[in-house]
């Protein structure tokens, strides 16, 4: 899989297992466009701590969320990073390991209960179990504030 673009294609329902710490997170595999080593970075000034920074990943500069950081549970020891397609732009998350693609049974996962909702910050868009682990599923969508993208753009695309 490393360095490799996925993509699920008519599959629904399939998801990038990756561990964190000791949580497995579950990444919808439409949202995935490739797994790498974790690349050199820039920090980005005034960027939420989740953010590492940016690195260019081809050609193209891409802010690097941690998603350890980003739930509350620490630092990863980033291992890998896994890009992914947020609209039209892309974000790269560090995690510690890529596990693979497994379908994600819809009846193994529950709405975030209220009082987590606001702990998730938007971005856990579930949370289940698989085979006796907690799996999070990430909403890829809202990793990144927009104040982030602004400092990735080009300088004179800033406004």
């Amino acid at each position: 899989m490393a360095g490799r673009r996925v993509s699920s294609g008519p599959g629904a329902g399939l998801a990038l297992f990756c561990r964190l710490r000791t949580r497995v997170l579950a990444l919808p595999l439409d949202d995935v466009v490739e797994t790498m080593r974790p690349l050199p970075g820039e920090p980005l000034a005034g960027a939420p701590r989740f953010v590492r920074g940016i690195s260019v990943i081809r050609g193209a500069p891409v802010p690097v969320v941690d998603a350890a950081s980003l739930l509350g549970i620490g630092d990863s020891h980033a291992a890998r990073l896994v890009t992914l397609r947020v609209g039209d732009r892309r974000v790269a998350v560090a995690v510690d390991a890529v596990l693979g693609i497994r379908a994600l049974p819809p009846e193994s996962l529950q709405e975030l209960p209220p009082l987590l909702r606001e702990a998730g910050s938007g971005v856990v868009e579930a949370i289940g179990v698989l085979d006796a682990e907690l799996l999070l599923v990430l909403q890829s969508v809202r990793l990144v504030p927009e104040s982030v993208w602004v400092g990735v753009r080009p300088r004179g695309e800033r406004q």
